[in-house]
């Protein structure tokens, strides 16, 4: 089981980040491997929300199946990754002080035996944080871009 923690402080105030980051549909508009987010729940925003999201990391392409397990308002998203990938996330939001917000990111995944198993997560988990930092910097630029 792999473990993959990374933050960025983002020069906005955490409601306007919050404001972005509960659009679960545009998380597309700055995670690199996440291609397309397909609803299968009616609701979009809230704890009981699930999604496919089709993810792309270099050559491989799967789809990842998850449910939103905790949802606190300008606060938290937690998810349950089901899919071929499994385990768990979740995105806190903290008050960073002068207007700014301390954006975390955790995850905790288990990947499938084509994907190296245990082993394979070691690397995995190497390049998710790389992918990720560079996720949080494309979410830094987006809100940063709109606030104000």
């Amino acid at each position: 089981m792999g473990k993959v923690n990374v933050a960025v402080t983002i020069d906005a105030p955490p409601e306007e980040v919050w404001t972005e980051v509960a659009r679960v549909e545009r998380h597309v508009d700055w995670m690199t491997d996440a291609v397309e987010i397909m609803f299968t729940s009616r609701s979009r925003r809230g704890e009981g929300t699930s999604f496919d999201c089709l993810t792309k990391v270099g050559p491989i392409r799967l789809t990842d199946h998850m449910e939103v397990t905790e949802w606190v308002e300008g606060r938290s998203i937690g998810v349950r990754h089901t899919g071929m990938v499994t385990g768990s996330g979740r995105f806190t939001l903290d008050d960073a002080g002068a207007g700014r917000t301390r954006f975390s990111w955790k995850e905790v995944l288990r990947y499938p035996v084509w994907l190296g198993g245990p082993v394979g997560g070691v690397v995995g988990d190497k390049v998710m944080a790389r992918i990720w930092r560079r996720n949080l910097q494309n979410l830094k630029a987006l809100v940063e871009r709109n606030a104000g």
